[in-house]
């Protein structure tokens, strides 16, 4: 998933759609190319309804607070180095646990990113980057619904019953297919026991870093059951539609000291402000019971 920096005056970032473009009449549905020759006359209908989405800046604030109390207790120089240590590291790992569970959210909490439940929806519909997907369905995210297809999910059926028919909807080729899959634990058990005899991991740089993933075709396949990815659900996203924005002036940007006029105390804020972002929302694809 890539990180992009964006130039502060920017209000909302628009992004273009990186859709197949077909010919679209007048009920803004996708129709099958038309083919001319010779002297046929050319086709002049309309062959982009809409071509970018919007998205809002979304800002995150974490606060590293410390009284005058406790500034006067771990007075000298490396108590004080020690207080603030802490507590800024303490604010980081709040930050990023809180971030984990809104890269999973619907989004709809005040100020939240976009999550995967809005971008890659259980229903594939919903309004996302401006765009609603009830008007435009090339917008709508690709699902497999267990119960819909009959299928129950263990670790005879989560290959070749769950996994394969969405990932056939999803491969455009080698170069335009699913590249990472994160599941729940439970979906993660069943793939995981499914491989018993052909396991095959990622290769080893990955792995010694603490990050272990099995594979699935070209994709990495990682459980993630612990940061807010709802129960049953696994995501098959393509990461070249997928962008994480972060705006250059608030990239954890850590603001001065401020201390309030009534109370015996200083407080230093943290900021970021982003969103995730998407420009292909029919290449994502979930698995849900």
């Amino acid at each position: 998933m890539a990180v992009k920096r964006h130039e502060p005056p920017a209000r909302k970032g628009r992004y273009s759609l990186d859709y197949g473009v077909t010919h679209r009449s007048a009920d803004k549905e996708p129709h099958d190319n038309i083919f001319d020759s010779d002297w046929d006359l050319l086709n002049i209908q309309q062959s982009d309804v809409i071509s970018a989405a919007e998205y809002q800046w979304r800002q995150i604030a974490v606060n590293v607070v410390a009284s005058g109390r406790e500034q006067r207790i771990n007075s000298g120089e490396s108590r004080i180095f020690s207080l603030a240590k802490a507590k800024m590291k303490n604010a980081i790992r709040t930050f990023n646990n809180s971030f984990s569970s809104d890269l999973y959210s619907d989004g709809t909490a005040t100020n939240q990113i976009n999550g995967l439940q809005a971008l890659v929806a259980d229903a594939g519909t919903g309004t996302v980057g401006g765009i609603n997907s009830s008007s435009f369905s090339f917008w709508k995210n690709t699902i497999f619904d267990c119960s819909a297809n009959s299928v129950t999910s263990s670790a005879t059926t989560i290959e070749n019953s769950m996994m394969l028919p969405l990932w056939l909807n999803l491969d455009r080729g080698p170069d335009d297919q699913p590249d990472l899959i994160v599941m729940d634990n439970t979906y993660y058990r069943y793939f995981e026991a499914s491989q018993t005899s052909i396991k095959r991991y990622m290769d080893a740089s990955n792995a010694n870093g603490g990050l272990v993933s099995l594979k699935y075709k070209n994709a990495d396949v990682y459980f993630d059951g612990n940061s807010g990815i709802p129960s049953s659900h696994a995501y098959f996203l393509n990461t070249n539609y997928i962008e994480l924005v972060v705006h250059r002036d608030a990239d954890m940007e850590v603001l001065e000291d401020q201390r309030p006029i009534n109370q015996d105390g200083s407080v230093i804020p943290i900021l970021w402000m982003g969103n995730l972002t998407l420009s292909n929302r029919k290449m994502q694809g979930v698995i849900v019971e």
